[in-house]
């Protein structure tokens, strides 16, 4: 199996608590012909029998994708409950599906908040290649990212916090936060909430306005075409105080490509 993609050169250094875990608002459309490394998660529901897009993740060979751990846990989880559609610019239509074989959340996941927020999930069906269904790049393992660079979020979440789903797939373009000012921000919330190094905030900064929401989680945040981030928690969604927060995923790159094989 091909191995995945993962950048050569190290860059240089130049949410009440938590919202709703399932995390594109002041965003524009776009087509999967953009982001041919996005996939939709769908989660079967218990009670409708119904498949529908829940979260998102990020192709990394034909048979694992990427996504957050918070999209496959929970005391209703199972393999059987999710699924994979890839190459879809649409909301839970077109492209193609693969069901989970097994997903493998970080071992680190649920002993400190949201750290260690990230997963690589083994797919029963192999997925093929094609101009919309492609293999992601993914940073090198402990590379650092500058602050207050444009970074961009992609997905299929709601428009904003507490609103609808989006139909078609959205982009939106932020800008990192300092990890130091993101974490002291954060623990002026009522119920201190902890920003790791295992984390990235992006965001506008006492601005607002742009953001990944509720249905994003899992998703990819992009340095250029590089996946540097992972969709995973924040305070509301677009807040001008406290930015989105991502799990890193360059603090994971050597684990993900041992798991991902």
């Amino acid at each position: 199996m091909a191995r995945l993609l993962v950048l050569s050169l190290v860059l240089l250094a130049g949410t009440a608590c938590y919202a709703k875990p399932t995390r594109i608002v002041g965003g524009e459309l776009t087509t999967i012909e953009e982001y041919p490394a996005i996939a939709q998660v769908e989660f079967l529901g218990v009670v409708s029998g119904a498949w529908s897009q829940s979260c998102a993740c990020n192709i990394l060979n034909s048979l694992n994708v990427l996504s957050a751990a918070h999209c496959f846990t929970g005391a209703l989880y199972s393999p059987t409950n999710r699924r994979v559609r890839a190459g879809a610019t649409f909301r839970n239509t077109g492209g193609i599906i693969s069901n989970v074989a097994q997903e493998h959340n970080h071992p680190s996941y649920g002993a400190l908040g949201y750290d260690g927020d990230i997963t690589v999930v083994r797919l029963a069906e192999p997925l093929v290649y094609s101009p919309v269904v492609q293999q992601g790049v993914i940073i090198a393992q402990d590379a650092v990212i500058p602050d207050d660079q444009p970074v961009i979020h992609a997905g299929w979440g709601t428009t904003s916090q507490g609103g609808s789903l989006s139909p078609q797939l959205r982009d939106v373009t932020i800008y990192t936060v300092n990890n130091d000012l993101c974490r002291e921000r954060y623990q002026t919330l009522p119920n201190p909430v902890l920003v790791t190094p295992n984390m990235i905030c992006a965001g506008l900064l006492d601005v607002g306005g742009r953001d990944a929401c509720q249905g994003d989680s899992g998703g990819p945040l992009y340095y250029g075409d590089i996946i540097i981030g992972v969709v995973s928690w924040g305070h509301g969604c677009a807040n001008a105080t406290y930015p989105g927060v991502s799990t890193a995923v360059a603090p994971y790159t050597n684990w993900i490509l041992d798991t991902a094989v």
